[in-house]
């Protein structure tokens, strides 16, 4: 789905440096720069350790920046928010990670995992209601209400990141981040998992941020992709 020409997301010289021994500096990002248009699929690809979920995880603020402005509907993202703020901007932007095994509490059913964000922002106003949303998910990914009541090891990757997927869209976000959300899976669910990413998309009108190493999987669901190398931005094009 190409994007309109109305900037949801800007990020300007973004850096972020962790302190790796006593004087050393590892530069995972170094000064990206590039934007998102409201509607469109922005690819970020490059090879393993060359900063682009580094670079995911900083524009939501799972990192705080070292340098560099990341501008979200035009508010400062790393700027000083209120807890207010900060619980609003994250209900707009959503991640979806990589590790589908890793990222889902193993602890928690299905139906508590998926209404986490529901439970945080009072998006539902009774038991009743956060049930009805929760199956409305479900079924929205591709998985039955009966899925509700059960726990995370019992699915497949494919069930889990789509599990994942109900929990990043209960919200209802703007902006999901992507990161790597296919590379553990196997490839005949890759296709699955990006066509549903593609369906909600049209559906509810998102913007993602796409992450992954494999260009060829970039190039099919993107509508731009921008090239790291080495914490830097190497090239932005069309797909």
């Amino acid at each position: 789905m190409a994007g309109t020409n109305e900037k949801l997301l800007e990020i300007k010289n973004l850096k972020k440096h962790f302190n790796v021994g006593r004087k050393q500096t590892l530069k995972a990002v170094d000064g990206v720069s590039f934007e998102i248009y409201k509607g469109e699929t922005f690819g970020l690809v490059g090879e393993s350790g060359c900063g682009k979920s580094t670079a995911g995880r900083t524009i939501i603020r799972l990192y705080n920046a070292t340098d560099g402005e990341v501008t979200f509907n035009g508010e400062n993202v790393h700027g000083n928010k209120s807890r207010k703020q900060l619980k609003e901007f994250n209900r707009k932007m959503q991640i979806i990670f990589q590790d589908p095994y890793a990222s889902l509490n193993p602890r928690m059913t299905v139906k508590d995992i998926i209404a986490e964000g529901i439970d945080i922002h009072g998006l539902a106003k009774s038991k009743q209601e956060r049930l009805e949303r929760v199956y409305e998910l479900l079924e929205t990914v591709g998985l039955n209400r009966e899925h509700a009541n059960r726990y995370p090891h019992e699915f497949s990757g494919g069930q889990r990141q789509r599990i994942g997927i109900a929990r990043a869209l209960a919200v209802d976000p703007d902006f999901i981040i992507c990161d790597e959300p296919i590379s553990a899976l196997d490839v005949s669910i890759q296709a699955q998992v990006v066509n549903l990413l593609q369906k909600l998309q049209r559906e509810r009108g998102l913007t993602y941020l796409f992450i992954a190493h494999d260009l060829s999987m970039v190039k099919h669901i993107s509508d731009r992709v921008g090239v790291m190398y080495l914490g830097n931005m190497a090239e932005v094009a069309s797909s």
